[in-house]
């Protein structure tokens, strides 16, 4: 009788667990993509995403497909002397990798058209199969259809996977849904926590957004080693040691030679480089010495293993160890920063947009009170403690900046999958109740962060029809980011083009001119001096134009932050502007769809 190696035994289980996987994502995803061309793609306005970071990422790909080199992030178009981005090439390869192949067949936009429309699609399945590997480790075959179908209808209410979408967020997703999958593994494999070491990485590598949920897989590896001992070993080292490899590989294959040395806290840089590699190592190390000493012994060891990170982090980037717009200019957190609808509180949307606060944090806190009160039942504890706290960072993180609820809108899934079981359970034991059958009802329609939203709409059309939560067809700054908005910018010579930031990404889509800003926290200097140009009386604001070396103005009237800034300062330039008050140093040269564009005189 042959022996049957452990590697292949190990390698049997990995296939017997995919092939009960794949028939059920494949069906839900084919569906849910099925759904999404239906539904959504009937009412695309443009092939490219509405959000600007979707634009700006078409902006990378194109210098990339250009010849820039793939350690050159510096966008040489944007802002005085150009701006170096903090985005990773991560996302542009594969982009620029599919606008290559349908190249190969089509020909002008249509190649962008379809590369921007895959590349977001093929997203689903991976984030599907995390949703489904999570579920069934937690509550068999049951739960990961409840998973599935629950996570369908979190994309399909979802922008981040519609064709166009290719900004970064829908992939960071996908990358925390299969670390927390892979973290749910009763067995402790190996093979599971080397993926999610390997997802952490890349996490880290594509964008500092998903910094708080690596940290927060790290530390949970880490007190789970500590607790278990030998039992967990083979776990922890192989998580350690994937994190210390794939990050070593990311950061030598993404970073400039010339950057290895700096510290920057918005993308991957020595900071957060050096802290993964010396905690992943050292917890690899830890495991593999002290896994079979005491309790007590391990968790010391533990202490230590923190104490060298923490000695670390405060050695080479105590900056980091605070928000990164932390030191922002209070001008720009005012005029812009506390504009933008992903960076606003809990408090500022309670009281600006108090009806949709259900579709952003209802279903979160629903998870983590369904998670608290499992561990209080002493209902699977090891899985709801491990729930508790990803959801709990997740949460309050959404707190602060609401862009954190699309995190914990996913992770309350799976505690809500397991309620849903049980309330299931309850109502079909006893088919009469019908107090059993609609709490299961309002558990289901709970579990889903759009029921909320729908909810929160329908009150406010009745309490007040103007405060209503669903988005008008056509925002207001729509005709200023429109191709037919920048056209005139294709008859003048190349320069500098002073504009509200919002028109920054499309002037740079559209034409071949420079801008003076767009909504980057790295360009501080170009948002700055836009402002300035806005709000100065119009002979202070001629200084500003010809001190960034400015060739044109464009002035939208549509533009909220124009409009703003013309409301604060009568006087300034701006509210000259929309006033029909033209200084003589301004030339009139084009209007479209809203906008003027002023050729700027040069001095006699």
């Amino acid at each position: 009788m042959t022996a049957i190696s452990p590697s292949s035994s190990r390698l049997a289980r990995f296939q017997a667990l995919f092939s009960r996987l794949w028939p059920s994502v494949f069906a839900y995803g084919a569906v849910l993509l099925i759904a999404i061309l239906l539904i959504k793609l009937p009412h695309a306005k443009d092939y490219v995403g509405p959000d600007n970071d979707d634009g700006m990422r078409l902006v990378e790909v194109r210098d990339l497909l250009a010849g820039q080199g793939w350690f050159d992030l510096m966008q040489y178009r944007l802002g005085v002397g150009g701006t170096l981005m903090h985005w990773s090439r991560l996302i542009d390869l594969p982009i620029a990798a599919l606008i290559k192949f349908f190249g190969l067949f089509f020909s002008g936009e249509r190649t962008e058209a379809l590369a921007l429309a895959v590349w977001p699609i093929s997203l689903v399945l991976p984030l599907m199969l995390a949703m489904a590997i999570a579920g069934r480790r937690i509550g068999g075959a049951l739960a990961m259809h409840i998973s599935l179908a629950l996570t369908f209808l979190m994309i399909l209410t979802s922008g981040r996977f519609l064709p166009g979408a290719i900004d970064h967020h829908n992939a960071q997703m996908g990358l925390v849904a299969m670390m927390v999958a892979m973290l749910l593994d009763d067995k402790y494999r190996g093979w599971s926590f080397a993926v999610a070491g390997f997802c952490a990485a890349v996490a880290i590598a594509i964008g500092a957004e998903t910094t708080p949920a690596v940290a927060s897989i790290c530390l949970i590896v880490a007190i789970a080693w500590a607790w278990h001992g030998d039992v967990y070993a083979s776990a922890a080292k192989a998580f350690g040691l994937s994190l210390a490899v794939f990050i070593s590989i990311l950061f030598f294959g993404t970073v400039p030679p010339r950057l290895y040395s700096a510290v920057t806290c918005d993308n991957l840089s020595l900071g957060f480089y050096s802290l993964s590699a010396i905690g992943g190592g050292l917890l690899f190390v830890a495991a593999a010495f002290a896994s079979r000493a005491p309790r007590l012994g391990r968790f010391a060891v533990l202490a230590g293993v923190g104490l060298c990170i923490a000695i670390s982090a405060l050695l080479i980037a105590p900056q980091c160890l605070q928000n990164p717009l932390s030191n922002l200019d209070p001008m720009l957190v005012e005029l812009w920063l506390d504009s933008i609808s992903e960076a606003r509180s809990f408090v500022e949307m309670a009281r600006t947009e108090t009806y949709i606060l259900g579709a952003f944090y209802a279903t979160g806190l629903f998870g983590v009170a369904i998670c608290v009160f499992r561990i209080m039942q002493r209902d699977r504890v090891e899985v709801h403690l491990t729930l508790l706290f990803l959801l709990g960072v997740s949460f309050a993180i959404a707190l602060v900046q609401v862009r954190g609820a699309t995190f914990s809108n996913m992770l309350a899934i799976l505690p809500l999958t397991l309620l849903i079981i049980d309330v299931r359970k309850v109502s079909n034991a006893d088919r009469e109740n019908i107090a059993a059958a609609l709490c299961y009802i309002l558990v289901v329609i709970g579990s889903v962060p759009a029921a909320w939203g729908v909810a929160g709409d329908l009150v406010a059309m009745q309490v007040n029809p103007a405060a209503s939560a669903v988005a008008s067809e056509d925002e207001p700054e729509s005709a200023c980011k429109s191709r037919q908005a920048i056209a005139p910018l294709d008859n003048m010579p190349q320069g500098m083009i002073v504009a509200p930031w919002e028109m920054g990404v499309p002037i740079l889509r559209f034409s071949a001119q420079h801008v003076l800003t767009a909504p980057y926290h790295r360009n501080p200097r170009g948002m700055l001096t836009e402002l300035h140009i806005g709000l100065a009386e119009p002979k202070e604001a001629e200084a500003f134009l010809r001190g960034v070396g400015a060739t044109a103005l464009a002035y939208c009237q549509e533009d909220v932050s124009s409009a703003q800034l013309a409301k604060l300062k009568p006087d300034g330039l701006y509210a000259q502007l929309s006033k029909g008050n033209v200084p003589d140093y301004l030339q009139p040269y084009a209007k479209a769809e809203g906008v003027q564009y002023f050729l700027f005189k040069p001095v006699d």
